[in-house]
């Protein structure tokens, strides 16, 4: 009798959390940037596990997580609740992302051990001007696209990667939980990449 309670009980969490989820989903096709973050504060370590396993470099999963948020963030329709769970479509978009994104670098690699044998040449001068002169645009395309950002989601960007502070630090020095300062990066960063991918093709490059 018991054991059929617990079941009855668990069938009705996950009903609970599918419709909490759903609910949010919504809220991110309305535009609710805020309903984005909440799903990522809910389901954001189980797809980094899932994409740590797959990778297996951090950073690399990290990318994985951030670019499946982000795809759903560009197009919400692309996730149907009558269909399914949205923790179950996430972990099904993380796992191709992360699959495709160790093909990508295993090309890379082989590549780039292919080329070591020319890594003496020297390049041509004006290739060292180009790259500064291009990393002076894409600079103040980053900081013009700050600030467009909310005023919360851009302190704890420009704190992070313009005053070299961890989040744990950027918690500290703003007066708010560690996951707020998690989930406003996240969002922020979301909306920067779709900010400068409007204006520099990276979104488009991206997908």
């Amino acid at each position: 009798m018991a054991d059929a309670v617990d079941r009855a009980e668990e069938a009705a969490a996950r009903a609970s959390a599918r419709e909490v989820d759903a609910g949010l989903a919504a809220r991110v096709r309305a535009g609710d940037d805020g309903a984005l973050g909440a799903l990522y504060d809910r389901h954001g370590r189980a797809a980094w596990s899932l994409a740590r396993r797959i990778c297996i470099d951090e950073q690399l999963a990290e990318d994985v997580v951030q670019e499946a948020f982000l795809s759903f963030w560009r197009d919400p329709t692309r996730f149907d609740p009558a269909r399914g769970a949205f923790a179950t479509w996430l972990l099904t978009v993380v796992h191709h992302k992360a699959v495709d994104t160790v093909r990508k670098e295993s090309t890379i690699r082989r590549r780039t051990v292919s080329s070591d044998a020319g890594d003496d040449l020297p390049l041509p001068a004006e290739a060292g001007a180009d790259s500064q002169a291009l990393g002076a645009v894409v600079a103040g395309q980053v900081r013009v696209a700050l600030h467009r950002l909310p005023a919360e989601q851009r302190q704890a960007l420009a704190l992070a990667y313009f005053g070299g502070y961890t989040q744990r630090e950027v918690a500290a020095l703003t007066g708010v939980p560690l996951g707020t300062v998690k989930s406003r990066m996240f969002t922020g960063l979301a909306r920067l990449r779709a900010v400068l991918g409007s204006t520099t093709g990276y979104e488009g490059a991206a997908g």
